[in-house]
């Protein structure tokens, strides 16, 4: 019986089974397998802990077993297993360092001259703050490089390590302005304030933050001068690592760290860390050929090297053996001019055929890091499977992790999954596995987007789905997550002429994309739904699209007079099909628009026309939003009175019972914080301030937890005002205290005011009057 410790008895007494049915001993299937015969023997007597899906493999290899023979050997060891994975995603933010390789060696040298850069960036020696390129070519180590500079203990950054993908090899690499968007997000800006700033203004927001931290940023894979040039430090304590293929000789005043092939003995100790030293030199010669066939690349060696030490009875001379036989049989070099892929043939020879069949799979992903899930719907199969499929290529080295639950195929090992899925899968296969991953990533957007919908929220309960989507967070968290890898679906369905498909997805974002502004393709989004919606021929559809196509010229690009040309076309097309609902919001855009001008009087003519177009439709949720604008149009006019009206009869509506069911939660909570916010501001230019005091204690807090801390500042500091003139001087304290707490996060302009604010009342003189600006 088995001892209870990880194996079941099952697992063992198949393996014993198998093993004594081919009359081989112990001995004899270690030899044939590479595991070594203790290990062997500790799992036929239950004294082992559940095997590696790589273990079993070998020992499927060994024991030549047919598909079903090792699925079942494999189904007993996972019987063992105490509950499977919950399918998640990360919740780290993107711009986590991903996890460093644990056998790191060498580069001693280029690490050198990294840490002594961050020294100097941390104490700011420099004039301005120093940068480094760390350059060479594909498997050399260059992000492996600086993960590690970022990991070592006692390093002068404090404020931790960031990473940014530039992916400078792909067909669409990453603009400056997108990278700018998520660092800030990443820094505690709130989306809310990104959306109303412009690039400039984006930029200067990252440089004012980048000059008060002491941390490393890694710019990995960067493709050209441009992408990296803007983002490059100005003041301050932080150091810059851009890693590329290239030098980047554009770039001015940067340190540049070149990293070619390992040194032999760099090499030797890079096997021994992985291998085992005994056995490395125990066999210097063979090692010696094992390192020159991987071409003293620290990917190769990785790989070849986790191959081995799976097989501890392996001499590394059967090792080099293998990798010439390899070297001898390829042709060409199709993942460069690199002598890599007699490693990663070996590796793959010896995974099983499903382990073989998902790594040719993965290259049809998108470029950046995936999970679990869309790795399933690729391959056809349960998640579980999938997973177990995964960790073996992550054993053999073939994959890398990433993020929490993420996992990352380096680009030289996609480019010789795509070259074997090529040469060994039918056509007909691989467009069958795209397909199959666009569909349900497009069919996840659906239920993700529409949970913050009105008319939708949770999707119905579905025990086979992939990935949890049981509240909004959640639903969130994916559509960010899996951003690249859904709009990369999006893209080819639009390119495939699905255009139902594209309207369905984007009208299904069209309330979350308000959460996530600053993600830079809405636009595009929105340009490709409203050329289906006409090439449909549907004149309502193409209408609705351009007014979402308006709010994301305006709010994510600052186009606006793009915004307002295509509003109007909006308004004329659900004119000419009798849309009034979308004849509604088409005036409501025009109506945001002219308000972003100073337009008032446009404007309100605009969102009254809006109001009566949707009391016409019975649309309560879009009357409730124009009319929260008309505030703030109304205050702009002078016409005080009629603003505050126009705030009654929104709560009046939000209190009527008749509309209880017909407003969700999340856009009731959202417009009353809104038009109480709004109403403030008319109390306090009218210096009513117990009237304003009352109103932003009602919503103080609100926009902190959303995380709209230029919002949350602007409660705080205006409450202080009103406080500091009702002569409650304390709180009025307290409240000026509370903005400066929120330090970077909040506009330099703001703190300004409130360390004047706070002076004066320390100084027991009058606090100062200010412009209260929206």
């Amino acid at each position: 019986m088995g001892t209870g410790v990880g194996i079941t008895a099952p697992f063992g007494r198949l393996l014993r089974g198998l093993r004594q049915s081919r009359r081989l001993t112990i001995e004899e299937l270690a030899e044939a397998s590479g595991i070594s015969g203790r290990a062997i023997g500790d799992m036929e007597r239950g004294r082992s802990r559940r095997p590696h899906r790589g273990t079993i493999t070998a020992l499927a290899q060994g024991l030549e077993l047919d598909e079903a023979a090792h699925a079942d050997l494999l189904a007993a060891a996972r019987a063992a297993r105490p509950g499977a994975r919950p399918a998640e995603f990360a919740k780290a933010s993107p711009h986590t360092l991903p996890r460093g390789v644990r056998d790191f060696v060498g580069r001693q040298a280029e690490l050198a001259v990294l840490r002594a850069l961050a020294h100097e960036a941390a104490e700011g020696q420099a004039v301005a703050p120093p940068a480094a390129v760390v350059s060479g070519p594909p498997g050399s180590g260059k992000t492996s490089l600086a993960v590690r500079l970022a990991e070592e203990p006692g390093s002068p950054c404090p404020d931790g390590a960031f990473l940014v993908d530039m992916r400078g090899l792909d067909e669409r690499p990453l603009p400056a302005e997108q990278a700018v968007a998520g660092l800030l997000g990443s820094w505690g800006v709130g989306d809310a304030e990104l959306a109303r700033l412009t690039a400039e203004e984006r930029l200067a927001r990252f440089h004012e933050i980048a000059a008060g931290l002491r941390a490393v940023l890694v710019l990995d894979n960067a493709g050209s001068e441009a992408q990296v040039r803007p983002l490059l430090p100005r003041a301050g304590g932080l150091l810059v690592v851009v890693t590329s293929r290239r030098a980047l000789t554009g770039l001015e005043g940067v340190r540049r760290v070149e990293l070619g092939a390992l040194s032999p003995q760099e090499s030797a100790a890079l096997l021994r860390a992985v291998v085992g030293a005994g056995r490395v030199d125990a066999e210097p010669g063979a090692a010696d050929v094992v390192t020159e066939l991987c071409g003293h690349l620290p990917l190769a060696l990785r790989v070849a090297a986790n191959w081995a030490a799976t097989r501890t009875n392996w001499s590394l001379d059967r090792l080099a053996g293998r990798l010439a036989d390899e070297d001898r049989r390829l042709d060409a070099l199709s993942a460069g001019d690199l002598r890599v892929n007699s490693a990663f043939a070996l590796s793959c020879s010896r995974l099983a055929p499903e382990a073989a069949r998902m790594f040719r799979l993965l290259s049809l992903l998108p470029g950046g890091d995936f999970g679990a899930a869309p790795a399933a719907v690729l391959a056809d199969l349960p998640l579980a499977d999938a997973e177990d499929l995964l960790e073996e290529l992550l054993e053999a080295g073939l994959l890398m992790t990433s993020r929490q639950d993420r996992y990352r195929l380096h680009d030289l090992l996609r480019l010789y999954a795509a070259s074997r899925r090529r040469a060994e899968d039918e056509e007909e296969v691989s467009l069958a596995a795209r397909s199959r991953l666009r569909h349900w990533l497009l069919d996840t957007a659906v239920l993700a987007g529409r949970w913050h919908e009105p008319d939708y929220g949770m999707p119905p309960a579905d025990p086979g789905r992939l990935v949890a989507l049981d509240d909004r967070e959640q639903a969130a968290r994916w559509i960010k997550t899996e951003g690249d890898t859904w709009l990369a679906a999006f893209r080819e369905a639009a390119a495939h002429g699905e255009h139902a498909r594209v309207t369905e997805v984007a009208e299904a974002m069209h309330w979350f994309s308000d959460h996530w502004v600053s993600w830079g393709h809405w636009v595009e989004v929105y340009e490709r739904a409203a050329a289906s919606g006409a090439a449909l021929g549907d004149a309502a559809l193409e209408a609705t699209h351009r007014n979402y196509l308006a709010w994301a010229y305006w709010a994510c690009a600052r186009r606006h007079d793009d915004a307002v040309e295509s509003a109007t076309t909006a308004l004329r097309l659900a004119g000419t099909a009798s849309d009034v609902r979308q004849q509604a919001w088409a005036h409501a855009y025009l109506g945001w628009l002219r308000d972003t001008v100073d337009d008032l009087a446009a404007a309100a003519d605009h969102y009254r026309r809006a109001a009566e177009l949707f009391t016409e439709a019975d649309d309560v949720n879009g009357y409730l939003q124009v009319s929260c604008g008309m505030i703030r149009v109304l205050r702009g006019a002078g016409r005080a009175p009629a603003a505050v009206e126009t705030f009654r009869g929104i709560m009046d509506t939000l209190a009527d019972a008749r509309h209880r069911d017909r407003i969700p939660p999340n856009v009731r909570e959202f417009t009353a914080l809104s038009a109480v916010y709004s109403v403030s501001f008319v109390h306090l230019d009218e210096g009513r301030w117990a009237e304003a005091a009352d109103a932003l204690r009602s919503v103080r807090g609100q926009f902190d937890d959303r995380g709209w801390y230029k919002q949350a500042g602007k409660v705080h500091l205006h409450l202080a005002h009103a406080l500091a003139r009702l002569g409650e001087r304390a709180e009025a304290a307290a409240q000026y205290q509370a903005v400066l707490a929120l330090e970077s996060r909040v506009p330099a302009d703001v703190r300004d005011e409130a360390h004047t604010g706070l002076t004066a009342l320390t100084a027991g003189r009058p606090v100062p009057r200010i412009r209260f600006v929206q």
